[in-house]
């Protein structure tokens, strides 16, 4: 919504003074007053806009990166609109952040965590275009990563591969993928690993996901919160978690708290964005939000979720950063579990994969 001291305003106004004066005062008699009230107003008009305030509803490991991103956009929103932005941040499980939207936490761009939760609010609760995935570069995912091993310091469970992970002396930290976006690719790329070891038997690989979960003694709502009783709760012989949010938990804690293994294989974890199109439509903040998220390709957001060791889409700043991001086989969610909606009610819903192999395992 506009300013009501705009310049469209300005006219229509001045030609009203114009015609008070002229009858109160006579046509030669209003000039010096003319000369003091209209570079008064004419200042009032220029006012500017009041500020934009965007809701960025995202998942757990992207709050540092997204404070950064945020504070470059405004500077470059103000430089070409002149006008302030300010991006709030929602934070939380991936699931968990969806159902907030769907209950009406008015978010005016989702980055969650797995396209599926954005599908969820585009089919179920109608709130943007079931096309989302398309209107933005690699399918709507700015920044890519994949899922690694946290371990206690010199590895003394020797902890290579995910063999290790279903060993019975060997406890594993890992989030509920009812809650949590990262947990599902957790959840995924174990899967992938026993797939493909075993020859895609499906049998032999929900018997490996099963030992696995039996090693879990708890299931926190996200990846932040995993991370948290990981590290600071000491429980668990290792932690799987998102690549940024070991690299995170390695440059704040030190090598004398954690150290990080790249496993054999891994998931190519896809995490995505979108504009809540009902939302914004709804609050007149459509342009800034599409240009906040057109921005996150611009080389300054890239370099900045580089830093944040997030892998970044954009070639030129991949290769810049190529030292930070170890090289091992990503395999795509379709390469065994097809689209994000189908892998979601096999695995995840009710009575799903999940719920069969974790309880059996209890």
């Amino acid at each position: 919504m506009r300013n009501k001291f705009t310049v469209e305003h300005r006219l229509p106004f001045q030609h009203r003074i114009q015609s008070v004066l002229s009858s109160v005062l006579g046509i030669r008699g209003y000039g010096w007053l003319l000369g003091f009230v209209f570079p008064v107003w004419a200042g009032l008009t220029t006012i500017a806009q009041p500020e934009v305030i965007l809701l960025n509803v995202s998942f757990d490991p992207t709050r540092e990166m997204y404070r950064e991103i945020n504070a470059e956009f405004a500077k470059v929103w103000k430089t070409q609109h002149g006008q302030d932005i300010v991006i709030r941040q929602s934070h939380g499980g991936s699931g968990k952040q969806t159902r907030s939207v769907m209950d009406g936490l008015p978010a005016d761009v989702v980055t969650l965590a797995l396209g599926h939760d954005i599908d969820v609010l585009a089919i179920h609760g109608k709130r943007l275009a079931t096309n989302w995935q398309s209107r933005l570069p690699h399918r709507s995912s700015p920044f890519t990563s994949t899922i690694v091993f946290l371990v206690r310091p010199g590895n003394p469970k020797s902890i290579k591969d995910w063999d290790d992970l279903v060993r019975p002396d060997v406890a594993v930290i890992t989030p509920n993928p009812k809650t949590s976006g990262g947990a599902r690719w957790n959840y995924l790329a174990a899967y992938g690993y026993a797939l493909e070891k075993h020859g895609r038997n499906e049998g032999k690989a929900r018997e490996f996901i099963s030992r696995l979960y039996r090693n879990v003694p708890v299931l926190d709502a996200g990846a932040r919160g995993a991370t948290t009783t990981f590290l600071k709760r000491g429980l668990g012989d290792v932690l799987i978690t998102w690549e940024s949010e070991a690299m995170l938990a390695l440059k704040e804690s030190g090598t004398e708290s954690c150290a990080i293994v790249i496993p054999s294989m891994s998931i190519l974890a896809e995490p995505p964005v979108s504009v809540v199109d009902k939302v914004v439509k709804r609050r007149g903040t459509e342009m800034a939000a599409r240009a906040y998220l057109e921005f996150l390709y611009s080389e300054t957001a890239q370099e900045i979720g580089a830093q944040h060791h997030f892998r970044p889409t954009s070639e030129t700043v991949r290769q810049r950063y190529a030292d930070r991001f170890p090289q091992l086989r990503l395999f795509p969610l379709e390469e065994y579990f097809g689209h994000w909606m189908e892998a979601s009610a096999k695995h995840f819903g009710e009575d799903g994969v999940f719920d069969r192999m974790y309880f059996l395992g209890r």
